[in-house]
């Protein structure tokens, strides 16, 4: 534990707010750390098997229940989010609705979020050591084994809604979230915000794959995310015409939910996007050779996954597009290619045109 002055941690809890909107964030506060309901919804999640392939998941459940065990000597942990929208809402639906684009979540069509995070919240840190004095703490984004949404929560950030993301009140739930593990002792913050989801389950009919089993109880093996992002094996038959144009995660249930008519756009550069992945084609991003790919996914939260699950998931989207000469050509073109991956995902996608092509 780190000793400091009773006066300065009051000063310290009052600038935080106003330091860490100078840093791009929009909220910032101290959470409680009891835990114990989060991690028995974790346990019964595992044990489900609704994590899929992600098995550090299960390896690492303990370190998300107890935070002093991930980092020890913490007592304190300050949660903050940050917008990331770099367009409006009806933007984004205009992009999901063209069966030709390749849809990409918003969060990732810039620079990796983690960096951009982590920089901010160790800045936030300095910014704190130079009023208080040396002090033990570590950063996150998305980047440990951290219960982000549940400590976001108990800190007041707001509500986990029933498509499992964190809602704000008056901003939606288009923001990221990072933390600072520290070894101060800083008392939590008071205001909680409610569950305010209601009645409403549009978030559930219109998740794409049905992957909202029930509320706030997600199915990662039937989420668009993890088919595209976390899984490196063939997308199951079942689903692939259900991921429409979607190439990199998904925005279904946070597009319909009705909070995110509060959605602000975010004012940090690093979210801009680039190379035009706000509205390139399909057929465009499926010519990408694999140096095409590390260059201009370098910096980028699109390096979560290889080329060929690039290609993968780009093939699936050319499958479920218009048939046009433009769409059968770039398929032809990686009939052969050398990953069996690629290649059974483009066999699957000449035979859905095949079938739609064939005489009744």
């Amino acid at each position: 534990m780190t000793a400091a002055d009773p006066a300065l941690v009051a000063e310290a809890l009052q600038r935080l707010d106003q330091w860490s909107r100078e840093l791009g964030f929009q909220q910032c506060a101290v959470a409680r750390l009891e835990l114990a309901e989060d991690n028995a919804h974790l346990a019964r999640w595992l044990a489900a098997q609704y994590h899929g392939d992600m098995s550090y998941m299960r390896e690492r459940a303990a370190l998300r229940a107890e935070p002093a065990r991930l980092v020890p000597g913490t007592l304190s942990i300050i949660a903050l989010r940050m917008n990331y929208l770099p367009e409006t809402l009806a933007a984004a639906e205009a992009r999901l609705a063209e069966p030709d684009t390749a849809y990409i979540a918003r969060y990732a069509l810039g620079r990796d979020y983690h960096k951009t995070i982590r920089q901010r919240l160790q800045q936030l840190a300095t910014r704190l050591a130079a009023l208080l004095g040396p002090f033990g703490y570590r950063v996150f984004s998305d980047s440990a084994p951290v219960l982000e949404r549940a400590l976001a929560r108990n800190a007041g950030l707001g509500w986990i809604g029933k498509h499992t993301n964190l809602i704000a009140r008056h901003e939606g739930s288009l923001f990221l979230l990072g933390e600072i593990y520290t070894d101060l002792a800083l008392p939590p913050s008071t205001v909680e915000e409610g569950d305010h989801c209601g009645s409403c389950t549009r978030c559930i009919d219109i998740c794409p794959t049905a992957a909202i089993v029930a509320p706030y109880r997600l199915d990662a093996r039937r989420c668009i995310s993890y088919l595209t992002i976390e899984s490196d094996q063939p997308i199951p038959e079942e689903l692939r015409p259900l991921l429409g144009n979607r190439v990199f995660g998904c925005d279904d249930c946070q597009l319909v939910c009705p909070w995110n008519r509060y959605a602000q756009r975010t004012e940090v550069a690093d979210f801009a996007p680039r190379h035009g992945l706000d509205g390139a084609s399909l057929v465009e991003l499926f010519a990408w050779s694999e140096a095409d790919f590390e260059e201009r996914t370098r910096g980028s939260p699109l390096r979560r996954i290889s080329h060929q699950q690039w290609l993968r998931n780009l093939a699936v989207g050319l499958g479920n597009a218009p048939t046009t000469p433009a769409v059968l050509a770039a398929l032809a073109q990686r009939a052969e290619h050398p990953s069996a991956l690629v290649r059974e995902h483009v066999a699957w996608a000449l035979a859905r045109h095949e079938d739609r092509s064939a005489p009744n």
